[in-house]
């Protein structure tokens, strides 16, 4: 280790980290020895943002190590904290190591000075702070598996008296973990005390793998319900805490997360963990929604404050819309809350539109968020009598922002009586208030006047490109001149930087943006996987054939979201070439989500349709010759 004396023999100019050079290091360091502990904090904070920032390491990361492991000896008020950057700093995946570039990296310096530096570490095993014992472990762990063995003999000797004689039961978990990280593997699922069981559990279920067995389950499931105290500021690998590895770990078997996510939520869902792990298994695997919902709907009555209630009922809602049919015990809970305190009433109110109940139709129009205003007139689009209304007389108010989009968007779903809204539109249009989205809606209405179409075409010369795509469109729409936007497409795909949107916006122009092709044709080997994608696209809507752009629609298409993309234009297209057809059938059957399941209103959600597109294209005949 080294003191701050011997800061200066280090060229920290010639370094850097997260925010540029290092040379701020060395007074960062100082500062921590300081006896005031405002001036301390915020130096440990700065080495936390500057030599390890949102996970990663730099070149002056490894030269900070032994001044860092010296202040950990010297500076006992800030010892946990200290140790816990150290092991932050050479937390690493194992499979690293085996990377050609390892020896050389910023993480591999990191390391290996930390491996050094190991041996003063080691008496903070002994420390009276049972956290400083905690976070020495982890930091421990952190290297384990790249110690020499002579050094690795002497920690696992110590760790082992942890293990054997801490009166803390906690810390003797720690070390039985880091025993394994050691390469001593012990596993005492039978042992009395519940955090040493647990711990056992957890390395048994890594080792095993799914489906966990049922005795390793049942444990996790026993003394994983209530959180670790202390443990939510020490990661071992992954920077996560212990709560969060258990979780990950459990939701890779749905079957025993489900049953731990119950078991835990009916002991009283202590931190919202059985909630919180009902919806990260929903989310991950196809299909559980039901069975998630059921324990949601039992984990409301335990969450202790307005927060912890107000994000369980968004999980609901997350959720809620892919039953067919909402059971009404569900639905009568989702109407009480909907009437309650804003904060909670609020994302009660958007799961009960997305369960498709009535009550909640009448709950919009007495307050009309616009948020909600939009979520209803997607479920409820038979109430276009009722919304038209509301949705003017906002608009007219002034909305504008989020709000002003969410109540434009609104308006898709109502078909022709949206046309009711056209001043509206037009205002917003000539205001600037979600002009991009009334330029789109003015398009689809189609009711062309002279003011409307001279708004059109004046925003089709604005400088903002998405409300020149989308006025340029509409503007065609509605009076099917293709001029003025062959002439603002031209400008776009001419421009530098990405131009896929502006190629998805070309499809009403169809083979009227024949004159565009020379600008789309090279697009079609672009490097990024989204422009390749919309200039097949583009190119078939203006063309007709489906070669080339099947053939480049085919080499992209995948679990991605320009994957699915390129699924959904094949779909469109109605050609499926033969050799997608074994991944569109991991596509259509994978138990597993392959794309984000993450719905909000009026968007669909990935995974979801990537399945429904594979079914779809699945359903094809079978591929001719030219397929």
């Amino acid at each position: 280790m080294k003191s701050p004396a011997e800061l200066d023999t280090v060229q920290w100019q010639s370094l850097t980290h997260a925010y540029g050079s290092a040379e701020d290091v060395p007074e960062l360091i100082r500062a921590l020895y300081q006896d005031d502990e405002e001036t301390a904090g915020a130096a440990l904070d700065g080495l936390l943002a500057t030599i390890h920032h949102q996970g990663s390491v730099y070149p002056a990361s490894a030269p900070a190590v032994p001044f860092l492991v010296h202040a950990a000896r010297h500076v006992t008020g800030r010892r946990e904290e200290l140790l816990m950057l150290l092991s932050l700093l050479a937390d690493h995946d194992p499979a690293e190591r085996a990377s050609p570039h390892w020896a050389g990296s910023a993480a591999g310096a990191v390391c290996a000075e930390l491996c050094g530096e190991l041996p003063e570490l080691l008496p903070c095993l002994e420390d009276a702070g049972r956290g400083v014992r905690r976070a020495a472990l982890r930091a421990v762990v952190s290297v384990a598996g790249l110690l020499p063995d002579e050094l690795s003999a002497s920690v696992i000797e110590r760790v082992h008296a942890l293990w054997t004689t801490d009166p803390v039961p906690a810390v003797r978990a720690d070390a039985l973990v880091a025993l394994n990280r050691l390469g001593r593997p012990l596993e005492p699922v039978d042992s009395p005390l519940p955090e040493v069981r647990l711990a056992a559990a957890v390395l048994a279920a890594e080792r095993t793998g799914p489906p966990y067995p049922a005795g390793l389950v049942e444990i996790i499931a026993a003394d994983g319900a209530e959180p670790d105290p202390e443990g939510d500021g020490f990661p071992w690998r992954g920077a996560i805490t212990p709560d969060e590895h258990l979780c990950h770990l459990v939701m890779r078997d749905a079957d025993a997360g489900l049953a731990v996510a119950a078991r835990w939520i009916a002991a009283g869902d202590a931190d919202a963990r059985g909630s919180w792990l009902a919806g990260e298994i929903a989310g991950a695997w196809r299909d559980r929604e039901p069975a998630v919902l059921e324990l949601l709907l039992a984990a409301l009555p335990h969450q202790k404050d307005a927060g912890a209630l107000s994000h369980c009922l968004g999980t609901i809602g997350r959720w809620i819309g892919l039953l067919p049919e909402p059971g009404a015990g569900l639905r009568d809970t989702l109407y009480r809350y909907a009437q309650g305190e804003p904060e909670t009433a609020e994302p009660a109110l958007l799961a009960l539109i997305r369960a498709r109940d009535a009550r909640a139709l009448d709950l919009v129009l007495d307050n009309p968020r616009a948020e909600a205003v939009e979520a209803a007139a997607r479920s409820f689009p038979e109430a276009a009598d009722r919304l038209i209304p509301v949705i003017r007389r906002e608009l007219a108010a002034g909305a504008a922002g989020n709000a002003g989009i969410d109540l434009v968007a609104a308006l898709a779903p109502l078909g022709a009586a949206a046309r009711r809204a056209q001043p509206e539109l037009a205002d917003c249009l000539r205001t600037g208030r979600a002009a991009i989205v009334a330029a789109r809606q003015l398009g689809l209405n189609g009711m062309a006047t002279p003011g409307i179409t001279s708004l059109l075409r004046t925003a089709a010369l604005s400088s903002d490109s998405s409300l020149s795509a989308a006025a340029a469109v509409a503007h065609y729409r509605l009076t099917g001149e293709a001029g003025p936007a062959l002439s603002t497409f031209e400008g776009l795909l001419s421009a530098r930087g990405p131009v896929h949107w502006h190629l998805s916006s070309l499809e009403p122009l169809g083979r009227a943006a024949a004159p565009l092709l020379p600008l789309v044709e090279p697009l079609l080997t672009a490097g990024y996987e989204w422009t390749r994608t919309a200039a097949a696209e583009a190119h078939y809507w203006i063309t007709g054939s489906p070669e080339p752009a099947c053939s480049v629609l085919a080499a992209v298409a995948g679990p991605t979201p320009y994957g699915l993309r390129a699924l959904r234009a094949l779909a469109a297209i109605g050609r499926v070439p033969g050799e997608l057809r074994p991944a569109l059938r991991s596509f259509a059957g994978s138990p597993l989500r392959l794309l984000s399941a993450e719905p909000s209103a009026g968007q669909t959600r990935p995974d979801e349709e990537l399945r429904t597109v594979a079914r779809a294209l699945l359903s094809l005949g079978r591929p001719g010759p030219t397929d």
